[in-house]
């Protein structure tokens, strides 16, 4: 009989101890440890790598450029430390941002801010070419390195470039970056942002670009002074076809738009030439719009709605040149050639138009029309007969033209003369005014008094230093070009004169205004006093000493002024609503020449501008 086998007994299962308490809290703080020790690590390198915050990127106000318009709102000049002017995209071309896109990082709406494809190639090429030639930069690095990080080209910079790129992507969206990119980017002849450039490059908005304009700028980014369409025209193409093709193969243009565009040639502005033409006029504005708000346009970031009429200005720099260049011609060649002044006003507002203080804004800026201060000559004697007629004188009011004495406080004689050095005998009011003869001008202001000349005087706006004898019925008194024209504002505007300005408004970018120019008008003589004076100007023209300005359209009158060894030459008239003074001279107060006098130098300039800026 088979002898059974006796089974082993089973192995006991061994049986795992539970966690106590105490073990859990054990491995917990371990954990803690680890992770604190971890994340003090980290922060140390951080604080090491000295990782600004994204609060300038996330709260996007950068200082804005101040832009000063003409009269039809066309910017003319731009303020700024950077000339930026900040747009939303709905205010840019539709293709514009894609354009840039396509252009530097093609990748844009997939990555989180960092392209690791493009950073691997670039570090491929880089070990290559033992540089940093190439840092395969996304448009969101561009943007933390463009406002966060400082310009140099290391890898602790990268490092710190990425880590800020990650955290934008996460905070901002797509749209919120790009706009940041395309408002901030230098993008060369000193334009930061899209909107700065289409008007530097195109005088355009950004929103009114065309494909061609747009792919040039898009190019720009890598390289603005190498690409500039301005300077290297021939680069600047090469580059814009390679931006139509990476629209075209992105597919956000096709390939027939691409070649279209390409073939079209841009119009571009030199922004410079037209700083030149119009300089002494933005001069002017710029020191009195600093005044208004108290401090820097650098930074205020406002627009500046002008006066300027561009077109005037143009008109009058041209007249003004050619002008002097006559008188240098009649008088020994160029070497000898004066300076000039313009001043242009519309209506009896006090609108000024344009203002040209020299020949050449670049070469010589000092301002003539309103800094230079010079014998205003016979140009004042409107002033004189104006305070004889509201003394009750009237236009046919005969004074006799005979040799004077006069003595003066110090006991002097003083004998003035005519310009031609004859004496006409007994001439009215008017004749005396309309072939500016002296001595009749010193007895009329010698019978209305010193006193109310000045008072009247005053009341035009003229706030020089006026002597306090009969000299200044000839005119012996320094006074500026702008000064002067304007003080002719109450014979066309019934006897009203009203502040000349060159500022209408001034306004912030988000529109709201802070300065609006309101005239003040005040009266400086009777209506019917001005219509006087007004018909005595217009027979200067017609007969007068002012024959040379004949022929302009409408209404016309004026007055010459020379001052003593013929210095100076004035001509100061009006056109129906215009009124316009000229004045020729040199800076080193010599004469202009034996032949040269108000009409035969400064006329001819007025007559040559009112009648190509004539409506």
């Amino acid at each position: 009989m088979a002898v059974a086998k006796k089974k082993k007994p089973a192995s006991p299962t061994k049986r795992r101890k539970p966690l106590n308490e105490r073990h859990i809290i054990g491995f917990m703080f371990g954990v803690g440890i680890v992770l604190t020790m971890f994340l003090g690590v980290m922060l140390l390198v951080l604080e090491q790598l000295n990782i600004p915050g994204i609060r300038d990127v996330s709260q996007y106000s950068p200082p804005q450029a101040t832009l000063i318009l003409d009269r039809h709102g066309t910017v003319v000049d731009r303020v700024a430390e950077q000339n930026r002017i900040v747009v939303g995209l709905d205010k840019m071309a539709p293709l514009l941002p894609k354009a840039f896109v396509a252009a530097e990082d093609g990748r844009f709406y997939e990555h989180p801010g960092l392209d690791f494809f493009s950073v691997l190639r670039a570090l491929i090429n880089n070990i290559r070419q033992g540089g940093k030639s190439q840092g395969g930069s996304t448009i969101t690095q561009q943007v933390a390195k463009g406002l966060l990080l400082s310009p140099e080209k290391t890898y602790l910079r990268k490092f710190k470039e990425a880590i800020l790129a990650w955290r934008i992507d996460r905070q901002l969206t797509k749209n919120e970056i790009i706009y940041i990119y395309l408002n901030h980017i230098y993008l060369g002849e000193g334009a930061y942002g899209v909107e700065a450039a289409a008007l530097t490059y195109f005088d355009k908005h950004a929103s009114e670009l065309n494909l061609g304009e747009i792919a040039l700028l898009a190019g720009l980014p890598q390289a603005p002074s190498r690409y500039s369409p301005i300077d290297h025209f021939d680069r600047a193409h090469q580059r814009q076809r390679y931006v139509l093709n990476r629209m075209a193969a992105d597919g956000y243009i096709s390939e027939s738009e691409a070649k279209a565009a390409y073939h079209i040639a841009p119009k571009l502005v030199r922004s410079q030439e037209s700083r030149k033409v119009n300089g002494y006029y933005l001069q002017v504005v710029r020191k009195r719009a600093e005044k208004m708000i108290g401090g820097s346009l650098n930074t205020a970031g406002l627009k500046i709605h002008t006066n300027l009429d561009q077109r005037a200005q143009r008109e009058g720099q041209r007249a003004v040149r050619t002008g002097v260049a006559a008188v240098a011609a009649r008088n020994g060649g160029e070497k000898g050639a004066p300076e000039a002044a313009l001043v242009a006003l519309d209506g009896c507002g006090g609108r000024v138009r344009a203002l040209i203080g020299g020949t050449d804004f670049s070469t010589t800026p000092f301002n003539r029309a309103v800094q230079a201060k010079r014998p205003a000559g016979s140009v004042f004697k409107p002033l004189v007969y104006s305070a004889a007629l509201e003394k009750g004188w009237a236009t046919d009011t005969i004074i006799v033209d005979e040799p004077l004495s006069i003595k003066g406080a110090d006991g002097r004689s003083w004998q003035p003369k005519n310009f031609s050095g004859n004496n006409y005998g007994p001439v009215s009011l008017s004749r005396a005014l309309v072939y500016s003869y002296n001595i009749p001008a010193v007895k009329a202001m010698q019978k209305t008094g010193v006193q109310p000349v000045h008072q009247l005087a005053r009341r035009a706006g003229i706030s020089t230093d006026l002597p306090p004898d009969l000299s200044l019925a000839l005119g012996a008194v320094d006074v500026s070009p702008l000064e002067m024209s304007a003080a002719y504002l109450p014979f066309i505007c019934d006897g009203i004169y009203t502040l000349p300005t060159l500022i209408g408004s001034i306004t912030t970018h988000a529109g709201e205004t802070i300065y609006r120019h309101q005239p003040k008008p005040s009266t400086v003589m009777s209506s019917a006093s001005a219509v006087r004076m007004k018909a005595m100007l217009q027979k200067v023209i017609e007969r007068g000493t002012g024959k040379r300005a004949q022929g302009v359209p409408g209404i016309s009158g004026g007055k010459t002024g020379t001052s003593d060894d013929n210095r100076d030459a004035w001509f100061i008239g009006f056109q129906n609503q215009r009124i316009t003074g000229v004045w020729v001279g040199h800076d080193r107060n010599q004469s202009l020449g034996r032949s040269e006098n108000g009409g035969r130098t400064a006329a001819p300039i007025w007559r040559d501008y009112m009648i190509s800026t004539g409506n």
